[in-house]
């Protein structure tokens, strides 16, 4: 219970900080909060009694909550807050005795635990009075990322110590737990993020394959992150998986985030202008919660020139038929078969819908700057506090 504690004061302080919203119409328009409303509508709709949509992976059921929370709606509180508890209570009470958030395939181990660390430390971090629960599981569970951390730096899918971690997927999802952990004053041992870091930079690979060259001549050329270290898997989701963990570990100065970024934007900028309005998204799922995490937290004029072009084109394709409840206001996660710029892989059936437009209110919300991780920005220090 020790990272714990040492919170509480902080966490009620981080509740009563009152949301920065959006800057104005080019960050949220009329039709993108209709869009959301839709979305987040469909997703209490169709949440099931154990409010887990038809879905035992606890990351995707986080995901659901955070959909509801980065609107606004707490555990318990607004008009989506029974949603997001009943949501928050599956996760919790399916944790095993280790701390680990998985009763899924083994294989989906740490992607499950690392999403829905996050989503258990950001509940926390907007309830006024948090449920004794969140610390006996935020407890373990930042404990067991910990200690499963691999010999360097990495992680593998399942829940164990390896010498090698396994690809940089599941590095940014226990970067995005441990981040959360420290907006809510939680301490992280330094050792832990120092060899994460490391090891995320390894990911990087210049355009021409000198992977050993010196940074000044790597710093030259294009590049950017790759699923492996051995520069393997060079896709849009991966770009922005490296940028998200550099900046959630205080890296706000590395030289390789312009390079993802600049990489990043030409494919935002390459989609049509006008989608079909049939439930697929600008990228697949993963890539897109990625891709608009990386753009909110570099920020300046890769937010201002390109999240509008995603905001609108999820506005637009997002599926409108109010004569069909089953589908009205979903998304769909097959971007990645139309785009052909995947990374994460598809989930089929009700489990699948709830990612696609989980994904897609989550997008929609992130100007609203509800959840404390969007609060903060650049923390002073924090680069200090990791290192």
């Amino acid at each position: 219970m020790q990272w714990i504690c040492a919170a509480l004061a902080l966490f009620s302080m981080l509740a009563r900080t009152p949301a920065v919203h959006a800057d104005g119409e080019w960050e949220i328009t009329e039709a993108s909060q209709a869009a959301l409303d839709r979305g987040l509508d469909w997703l209490a709709r169709n949440q099931g009694s154990e409010g887990n949509w038809d879905s035992n992976d606890l990351g995707l059921v986080g995901l659901g909550a955070l959909a509801f929370m980065a609107a606004g709606h707490g555990p318990g509180r607004g008009r989506y807050g029974q949603n997001v508890q009943k949501a928050l209570d599956y996760v919790i009470t399916n944790a095993r005795p280790s701390g680990l958030l998985n009763i899924s395939n083994a294989q989906r181990d740490m992607y499950n635990h690392g999403l829905s660390t996050f989503v258990l430390g950001q509940a926390h971090g907007m309830s006024t009075f948090p449920d004794r629960r969140f610390n006996e599981s935020l407890d373990r569970a930042l404990r067991l990322i910990a200690n499963t951390q691999c010999e360097d730096g990495g992680w593998d899918y399942q829940a164990r110590r390896q010498s090698r971690g396994h690809d940089l997927s599941l590095a940014v999802m226990q970067a995005k737990a441990l981040r959360s952990a420290v907006d809510s004053g939680l301490e992280v041992p330094p050792e832990v993020t120092n060899l994460a870091i490391k090891s995320v930079r390894e990911h990087y690979s210049p355009q021409d394959g000198r992977r050993d060259a010196p940074e000044s001549a790597q710093q030259r050329q294009p590049g950017q992150f790759t699923y492996t270290k051995g520069g393997g898997g060079g896709t849009v989701a991966m770009a922005a998986a490296g940028v998200v963990c550099l900046q959630e570990f205080g890296q706000y100065d590395d030289w390789r985030i312009p390079k993802n970024m600049d990489f990043i934007t030409e494919q935002i900028k390459l989609l049509p202008k006008s989608p079909r309005r049939d439930g697929a998204m600008p990228f697949d799922a993963y890539t897109l919660y990625y891709v608009g995490q990386a753009l909110y937290q570099v920020g300046g004029d890769d937010w201002r020139e390109c999240y509008p072009r995603m905001r609108d084109y999820l506005t637009a394709s997002q599926i409108v038929d109010a004569s069909n409840p089953s589908r009205h206001g979903q998304w769909r996660d097959e971007g990645a078969k139309i785009h052909g710029k995947g990374g994460g892989g598809r989930v089929g059936g009700k489990p699948g819908e709830l990612f696609g437009t989980a994904v897609g209110c989550f997008i929609l919300a992130i100007p609203n700057r509800f959840l404390p991780i969007l609060q903060e920005g650049r923390i002073e220090g924090l680069k200090e506090r990791f290192e």
